[in-house]
């Protein structure tokens, strides 16, 4: 069986992708084989940074023998370019990199995306009409419903929520909905190879409401789509009090949990442990990963930054993108 084949793009030049990017493939010891899309030139500045040099391979299609392999866009003039700044430039360039990546794994060229940071603010100077990664990959495969999971160690968490303010999170906690998340869930766990996975429910109200104490939600709209759930025979519970329910499922007790808001799972995992917590996107013709970071425009260009971050979710995609096989319904 051969080696699956990840297209990593370079994300933003000006943020910290370049330098990631280059800090996992000196330490890629993984089963599968690596396909950076970006600009030659930057990554060699990174290399130069960093103090190591890449045996590149020039990418030819179909990809043979062993990497890393290298598809130079060339769409960086390194004479307007500068680590850490904001540009449409830039902007236009990292969404380039994500089309051709779509295009190669669509193709059946490769088997898995793997992303570097991306910046929103670059993004819109381009003129590029989607906030970031989810929205841009969606629309380029016309997937119906993209789901974020985060992963670190064994503790997997489901968004129901993503980029919203935190009254309109709490507006959206509604039974229909939340049962159908519940049941895209369970899918899309059997579609990363979990058997019979068990899933909590993180509660949305400071100890899961107190009986409607501290909030109706639990009670009025998640305790009633877990129960019409159990009914459908799905193994989820909860809701669990949020300050104890993502311990108990990094301890084993459950396969995944449903964090209902932004910040409630990225406080979980990230306090795990930040340099290891990927960003995995259900819901498209193929697995996707990513960082669980920004661009860093901070300490771009500086040779400080970590790539542990970059390497898991490279690991996360290899192990699998030979797994899976996405529901029907979303697009694929």
């Amino acid at each position: 069986m051969r080696r699956p084949i990840l297209a990593i793009t370079m994300g933003d030049p000006a943020g910290i992708g370049p330098e990631i990017v280059v800090g996992t493939l000196k330490n890629f010891d993984l089963e599968a084989e690596a396909l950076v899309i970006g600009d030659w030139k930057v990554l060699s500045e990174a290399e130069r940074i960093l103090g190591v040099t890449i045996p590149w391979k020039e990418a030819h299609f179909p990809l043979e023998g062993k990497g890393p392999f290298l598809l130079d866009l060339a769409n960086v003039p390194m004479d307007s370019f500068s680590w850490g700044k904001v540009s449409a430039m830039c902007g236009r360039a990292s969404f380039a990199y994500i089309e051709k990546a779509v295009e190669i794994v669509l193709s059946g060229l490769a088997d898995g995306v793997v992303t570097a940071p991306v910046n929103k603010e670059a993004l819109h100077a381009a003129s590029v009409p989607y906030i970031g990664h989810t929205e841009i990959l969606e629309a380029l495969t016309k997937a119906k419903e993209a789901l974020t999971m985060f992963q670190v160690g064994n503790l997997r968490v489901f968004f129901f929520t993503r980029h919203v303010p935190l009254k309109e999170a709490v507006e959206r906690v509604k039974k229909e909905s939340l049962g159908h998340f519940i049941r895209l869930v369970f899918a899309y766990l059997g579609a990363l190879g979990v058997q019979k996975p068990r899933v909590a429910v993180a509660a949305l109200n400071p100890h899961a409401g107190e009986g409607g104490l501290l909030g109706k939600e639990e009670e009025e709209e998640i305790r009633p789509a877990v129960e019409l759930a159990q009914k459908e025979g799905y193994d989820i519970s909860g809701p669990y009090p949020a300050d104890s329910v993502f311990f108990f499922a990094f301890q084993g007790r459950f396969d995944a949990v449903i964090s209902l808001y932004h910040d409630q799972g990225h406080i979980a995992t990230k306090c795990l442990d930040f340099y290891r917590t990927v960003s995995v996107t259900l819901g498209l013709p193929f697995i996707r990963t990513s960082p669980d970071h920004g661009t860093a425009f901070d300490i771009a260009g500086k040779g400080v930054a970590r790539y542990e971050s970059m390497y898991e979710a490279c690991r996360v995609a290899a192990q699998y993108a030979p797994l899976y096989a996405p529901p029907l319904e979303n697009g694929t």
